[in-house]
C-alpha cells in the first residue's frame, strides 16, 4: 500500500511558497491572527520584522507594502493558501494553507523543532521510567510512579510554555 497526499498543492509549490521569507511571514501572521487582516497591517509587521525596529523606517514599509500586494499575496492567492481582496486589501487563510503548515514546523530559540523537543523528553522519559522499574543503579531508589509524575509535569509545563510563548509573541505583534 503507497502513501500518497491528499493536497491539492504539489510540493514543489509548497516549497516555492515557502523559499520566500515574506511569504513565510505572511502566513505565520495570519495562523496567528486567526482571521481576516489588513495588506496594511501585514506590511506593518513584516517591515518591523526586518528592520528590527517598530515602527519601521517609512521606505520598508512601502517596499514591503508595493512587493505584498504586486507578488506575494496574488501568488498565494492563486495557489489557493490565501484570499487576497485586492479593492479591500484584506487577506485571509483559506483552506490550501493546511498543506502549506505542515512545512513550517515551529523552531525553538535553541534550533531545534517543538516536535524533536518532545519526541526527545518522551524518548527519556521512557528510557528512565523503564530503567527505574528494572532496577538499574541509582534508579531504583526512586519510585516508578513519582519519576513517570515528574517527567508528565516536565511536558505539561513544556507545553504550556510554548503555547504562552507563541501567544505572547502574538500579543506583542498587537502592541507595535
Amino acid at each position: 500500500m503507497s502513501l500518497t497526499r491528499s493536497s491539492a498543492l504539489a510540493e514543489a509549490d509548497i516549497h516555492d511558497i515557502l523559499r520566500n521569507d515574506r511569504r513565510r511571514r505572511v502566513l505565520e501572521h495570519l495562523q496567528e491572527s486567526m482571521g481576516s487582516v489588513t495588506l496594511r497591517e501585514l506590511a506593518e509587521t513584516i517591515a518591523a520584522h526586518e528592520a528590527g525596529e517598530s515602527p519601521p523606517p517609512r521606505p520598508l514599509r512601502e517596499s514591503v507594502y508595493n512587493s505584498l500586494h504586486q507578488t506575494h499575496l496574488p501568488k498565494l492567492d492563486a495557489e489557493g493558501v490565501v484570499d487576497y481582496d485586492k479593492n479591500r486589501k484584506t487577506v485571509e487563510l483559506q483552506p490550501g494553507a493546511r498543506d502549506v503548515n505542515v512545512y513550517m514546523e515551529v523552531v525553538t530559540k535553541y534550533g531545534i523543532t517543538w516536535a524533536d523537543y518532545y519526541r526527545s523528553l518522551a524518548t527519556l522519559s521512557l528510557v528512565v521510567v523503564v530503567a527505574a522499574e528494572i532496577d538499574v543503579p541509582l534508579l531504583e531508589a526512586l519510585p516508578v510512579l513519582l519519576v513517570a509524575s515528574a517527567f508528565l509535569a516536565v511536558i505539561a509545563a513544556s507545553t504550556a510554555y510554548q503555547l504562552w510563548t507563541r501567544r505572547w509573541t502574538y500579543l506583542r505583534s498587537l502592541l507595535r
